[in-house]
């Protein structure tokens, strides 16, 4: 057994929808979560500011002594993730917009991918998306507003909504079939996303994904924790509104840093 917790970060809320499933899948692990609500968004910083953000964050988590870390954040992930992988010895798990799943499923040829300009921009993206997309129409949107509505608590508002119908109404004229968020904090938004595109248009979301991977890769690492006869804890971090972030969680214990 490996009581060592995991250790997640973000730019906010939301990586909770990550956590979750990580804790479903994963029931006797301990986790710290951190949330950097102050920098969110991270979509909207240059690559550099988000790098310095990520080696933060993970500092902070290898410092409450996590054996591995998840970084809950598509675009930290994009920006990040090669950086830290080679100068940490920690195994990192990254969210990646899930434009495999998509292209292999397919029928009408077109798929629509809604992230932050963070994500959309950046190298591992364009990579990831040349990759699996060669004969396919790619519509992407970026998600200009949604994440700072999300973190100041105002998902059920008219605003939000008219974001959405705004950014995903023009990719159904383009027959698409599958819809990818590409951002940890859009599941949220996945009740009002539905209302708008409809039952014909599947919506892929990393959450699943990610859960299975951080198995494999605490098996491979020998570093599973199996079986926990103790409370298992989970811990959390914000620098921000907690009351908002508590509303995302069951653990309503969060600390600030």
């Amino acid at each position: 057994m490996n009581k060592q917790p995991i250790g997640l970060f973000d730019s906010g809320i939301g990586g909770t929808s990550i956590w979750k499933e990580v804790i479903a899948l994963l029931p006797y692990e301990n986790t710290i979560y951190l949330a950097d609500s102050k920098n969110a968004p991270y979509g909207e910083k240059t690559s550099e500011e988000i790098l310095s953000l990520a080696i933060k964050n993970t500092e902070f988590l290898i410092s409450k002594g996590c054996k591995l870390i998840i970084i809950a954040c598509n675009t930290a992930t994009t920006n990040a993730i090669d950086y830290l992988r080679k100068h940490y010895k920690i195994p990192f798990i990254g969210i990646e917009p899930a434009i495999k799943p998509a292209a292999l499923y397919s029928k009408t040829g077109a798929i629509g991918i809604l992230a932050t300009k963070g994500t959309l921009s950046s190298k591992l993206f364009e990579k990831k998306a040349k990759e699996y997309t060669k004969k396919l129409t790619i519509i992407e949107q970026e998600g200009a507003g949604l994440v700072s509505l999300i973190e100041s608590g105002k998902i059920d508002t008219p605003e939000i909504n008219q974001l959405l119908e705004t950014y995903l109404k023009p990719m159904l004229k383009f027959n698409i079939d599958h819809l990818v968020l590409g951002c940890t904090h859009y599941p949220y938004l996945i009740p009002k996303i539905k209302k708008i595109i409809g039952s014909n248009v599947n919506i892929i979301d990393s959450g699943k994904a990610v859960a299975k991977q951080t198995k494999n890769i605490l098996e491979k690492n020998n570093i599973l924790n199996i079986k926990n006869s103790n409370t298992v804890t989970h811990l959390f971090f914000t620098n921000g509104n907690k009351e908002i972030l508590a509303q995302f969680t069951p653990i309503k214990s969060i600390y600030t840093f």
